[in-house]
């Protein structure tokens, strides 16, 4: 049967690749005419093995190779990581083995990969399809669940998936989405395998060296093939449980803000001592003076802490396929694929609230640097708190799909293509305890290191008779995303070496979130433990629940890269304990309608391609042009004051593509591509649910007519296969962004906005003398200016097969991207003015100053590079790889910080495998070798300490038994 030239065969090809053994003569395999297609050209290097003049290539190498093979016969840019052997992917997770491709960096959350960016374009920009078919899983392994279009790779356990394949330019016949890349995650082809029964059993154990702890990672795959080739079925299973330490500092961005005192000279013309519950020191005017401008106009850390964060993750995962090829014209492929990802993060912090509480604090010897930072000081009368979280979620996906390929004649062809596939991410506990002290004094920090400051209080925080229990909060939620597929691809070889492909598709995709909240503070009154809703009769003194070591632990830091003399033992809620005591999950959970969306995108469409392959002027060529129609109907809903709104709309794309590869030499590719492409907006900003303002006729609100993000992408790269298992690339690529989402301003009635009359306050005008045709301003994402990428990637690998001995057997692989990008964004910056007047009341006010700032597009390292040297000689191996993500601004920011983003961050992983027997490998991998911190700032110049942590190494050792 002939294989069709498809995303899905580009994974088939990988699969069939990676089992075969690969010959050295490989290179002379990619001219034009043997450019067909990926599929084909597995084929003919597992025919090729036959010969008796091949060099064996077996191990890590084999799938170096069957990855360069992949790349080789494709005409558009694609890269693959292949798994070396059934089940025995060559990297621990998903992420960090993408990371491994030219232009990946990956995005880390818990010490693990999550999310990848390709070329620099943030992980909403790339569309996923398992086994074909478009997919989206979200998990809430960070420090939100993930509610936008980005894929979680932890979800699933790696070992489930024998490829990846990176398709970073388009093609017609290529699913649409994508700004940065398509990639394909495929879990298993039985009929490229051996006949008879195989089956694969790996056993691992995992050490965490800031946890402790030791947690059983399991695999294994059974696969059966009929002696005719005609039937084969496989199963694999993988189950692992990880508990991990994250621990270090945060500040929760910082501020600017007014303080009591400074040094002794009071800062407002009235101090008065409050009741009721208000602190100590308030009311007032603010009164001008160097000390007090000083301190207000510097920026100081809004919740200076330290903290222990717990990972405690299981994930178990379940994969079927089988397949029938009763002749060679016919192939029926069913595949399933089932996940579970559980995890239960736990937190500890010792902290000071600031935020929004300076006005009570006297500040004392505060020393400020050069970036307008109070870096240290010592406040009295401060707030100190403890806080206690521990979230519980699971994500659950799910999914199942059919292949029919069929060759109707010689010339004719097609393969239909179906399923669906639903992840949903449920938290049914996300709880905060909160234990406070305020007033207390003698609080000091001090940020001269900025990654590590110095924190320590002036109370003893061991003690439970210093706090109370003055806030709970539960926040269960969900996140579901569904898809429905359905697709028919056919192709027709006119002539020898012309081949037209059209095809139709229709997919559906459901996007659901919902939130509820059982947040409330604590009072004690009379010292009876009740709950009071509200705290009325609370007092300057009594704003709690007792606290008793009853219902608390003491937390201790451990190493979380705190300098001496940082306060690092604490008391905490007990979650358990003091949910019970204040009776939190028996009270009722209220809805929290403004968090609550969904979006529905159903897309029909086509395409038609046309390839073609031959010689011009003496030089081979192969290529496709071709154009692909997507029409896109969305409907979005949301709430605005409590009432839902639903917004429809629908807009078409016409998406022109051209792939061109050149072979001016038998070991030379030169590649371009030219391709119009989109991704559809954020969900988040498709939310048709806000606030609206009757008296002033203004509405703050989300853009459910947003565009999509739409770009212009320009490829052109070289290819030298110098020898067998060897490549160097270089590969140059420019992204004209059209527009991107920006916050902006237009103007709407409310009918146009999917709201009416029932938003209003009854009490406005807007709602007394209601008009739908009155023009309100709205707040919101707009359709801002586009934006500019360009970068180069450059890559080696090379196989040191011309040293002497032993060293013969070692090779190197590495790469690099250089990117440089453009573009705007509307920011606030900080208060210049300690006393601006309000024009109301002429009271003094820090106002930042709106502006537009130049940046990178967000998410964007200029610089990333990975290499890793190995050995491989068949029955022992070991490498080592090193990667580095540049720093990037990741966002935009808050509270007069301008972006914010991330340092440089560098991981040292390696791994030793050992062939003890035909049938048995026994294991050693290392991650994070060198337990490298991550640091994350706010404002791009300041570089102000946003969080600076470490998750610890982590080591697996094991075996793996085949038959």
């Amino acid at each position: 049967m002939r294989q069709h030239v498809t995303g899905i065969s580009l994974l088939r090809a990988a699969l069939l690749a990676g089992g075969a053994l690969v010959a050295g003569g490989v290179s002379s395999a990619a001219t034009a005419q043997d450019a067909a297609g990926p599929a084909q050209a597995a084929d003919s290097v597992a025919d090729d093995t036959a010969s008796a003049n091949d060099i064996i290539v077996t191990g890590y190498r084999q799938s170096l190779q069957a990855a360069l093979n992949v790349k080789r016969e494709s005409v558009s840019a694609v890269d693959a990581v292949v798994a070396e052997d059934m089940a025995k992917f060559p990297d621990q997770n998903l992420a960090e083995s993408l990371q491994r491709i030219p232009g990946i960096s990956i995005q880390k959350d818990g010490g693990e990969g999550r999310a990848i960016t390709v070329r620099g374009l943030s992980a909403q920009f790339t569309r996923v399809r398992v086994n074909g078919l478009e997919a989206i899983a979200t998990s809430s392994d960070g420090a939100s669940a993930n509610r936008d279009r980005s894929f979680d790779f932890n979800v699933f356990a790696s070992e489930l998936f024998s490829s990846l394949v990176v398709h970073k330019t388009a093609e017609a016949s290529l699913d649409e989405g994508s700004l940065g890349a398509v990639v394909d995650l495929n879990t298993g082809n039985p009929l490229a395998g051996k006949t008879g029964l195989s089956a694969v059993l790996n056993v691992q154990g995992s050490y965490n060296d800031l946890s402790k702890n030791v947690g059983p990672r399991i695999a294994g795959l059974l696969s059966w093939k009929n002696d005719a080739g005609t039937l084969g079925v496989n199963f694999s299973a993988a189950y692992s449980h990880t508990d991990t330490i994250e621990s270090g500092n945060n500040t929760v961005r910082w501020s600017q803000a007014y303080f009591n005192s400074v040094d002794g000279n009071p800062c407002f013309y009235s101090n008065v001592a409050a009741t009721g519950g208000s602190p100590v020191n308030s009311g007032g005017g603010y009164r001008p003076s160097e000390a007090c401008d000083a301190a207000a106009l510097s920026f100081h850390p809004r919740i200076p802490r330290y903290g222990v964060v717990e990972h405690d993750r299981k994930r178990l995962g379940l994969t079927g396929s089988v397949q029938f090829e009763p002749t060679d014209s016919t192939k029926i492929s069913l595949d399933g694929l089932f996940s579970s990802f559980k995890e239960n993060r736990s937190e500890q912090w010792l902290e000071v609230l600031a935020r929004s509480n300076e006005r009570s604090f006297d500040v004392v010897n505060p020393t400020y640097d050069s970036n307008g930072n109070m870096v240290s000081a010592t406040l009295d009368n401060a707030y100190v708190r403890t806080e206690s979280y521990l979230r519980k979620s699971e994500t659950k996906f799910y999914q199942i799909g059919a292949t029919w390929d069929q060759d109707v004649t010689d010339t004719f062809r097609f393969t239909v293509l179906g399923g669906m596939s639903q992840s949903k991410n449920d938290i049914p506990v996300e709880t905060t305890i909160a234990y406070d002290s305020k007033g207390a004094d003698g609080f000091s920090f001090d940020y001269s290191n900025m990654k590590s400051p110095v924190l320590n209080y002036g109370i003893d925080v061991t003690d439970p008779a210093n706090f109370q229990l003055a806030e709970i909060r539960d926040r269960p939620s969900y996140v579901k995303n569904r898809f429905k597929t359905a697709q028919l691809r056919t192709e027709w070889d006119l002539t020898d070496g012309f081949t037209v492909k059209a095809g139709a598709m229709w997919r559906r995709y459901n996007f659901n979130t919902q939130l509820w909240t059982r947040d409330t503070v604590a009072c004690s009154t009379n010292g009876q433990p009740d709950l009071i809703l509200g705290t009325t009769t609370c007092s300057a003194t009594t704003y709690g629940l007792p606290v008793t070591s009853a219902i608390s632990q003491i937390v201790n830091l451990g190493d979380a890269g705190q300098p001496s003399g940082t306060t690092s033992s604490f008391l905490a809620g007990d979650i358990g304990a003091a949910a019970d005591y204040t009776n939190l999950y028996g009270r009722t959970a209220v809805e929290d309608l403004g968090s609550n969306r969904a979006v529905q995108e159903t897309t029909s469409g086509g395409y038609v391609q046309f390839d073609v392959k031959g010689q011009i002027f003496g030089l081979d060529y192969a290529g496709n042009a071709g154009m692909r129609y997507a029409h896109t109907a969305q409907k979005s809903t949301g709430y605005t004051a409590g009432i839902a709104a639903t917004v429809k709309r629908d807009y078409d794309d016409w998406l022109p593509s051209f792939n061109l590869a050149l072979y001016p030499d038998k070991d030379v590719v030169v590649r371009g591509a030219i391709a119009k492409v989109i991704t559809r907006p954020s969900l988040g900003n498709l939310n048709p649910g806000g606030s609206v303002d009757g008296f002033n006729y203004k509405v703050t609100y989300g853009n459910p007519f947003l565009e999509p993000y739409r770009a212009t992408n320009f490829d052109l790269s070289i290819e030298w296969y110098f020898a067998p298992q060897a490549l160097f690339s270089v590969a140059g690529f420019i992204k004209k962004i059209d527009s991107f989402p920006v916050s902006g301003t237009y103007e709407a009635t409310l009918p146009q906005l999917g709201l009416d009359r029932s938003v209003l306050t009854p009490s406005s005008p807007a709602y007394i003398n209601y008009d739908p045709n009155q023009l309100y301003t709205v707040s919101s994402q707009v359709n801002g200016q586009g934006a500019t990428l360009k970068g180069v990637e450059v890559a080696l690998q090379l196989p040191f097969t011309f040293l002497p001995g032993i060293l013969g057997k070692t090779g190197f692989q590495g790469n690099a991207t250089f990117i440089k990008s453009h573009a705007e964004y509307q920011q606030t910056g900080p208060a210049v003015s300690a006393c601006t007047r309000n024009a109301t009341t002429g009271a003094c006010q820090l106002v930042g100053v709106s502006a537009i700032y130049d940046s990178t597009l967000y998410g964007v390292s200029k610089k990333a590079w990975n290499a890793t040297l190995y050995y491989d000689d068949g029955k022992f191996s070991i490498r080592g790889s090193v990667s580095y993500r540049g720093p990037f601004v990741d966002q935009g920011s808050g509270t007069g910080n301008v972006f914010e983003g991330y340092g440089s961050y560098t991981s040292v992983d390696a791994a030793i495998r050992y062939k003890a027997t035909e049938w048995l490998e026994l294991s050693i991998d290392g991650n994070n070798l060198t337990d490298a911190y991550r640091y994350r700032w706010t404002d791009v110049s300041a570089q102000r300490n946003y969080e600076y942590n470490h998750y610890g190494r982590t080591v697996l050792f094991g075996a793996r038994a085949k038959i």
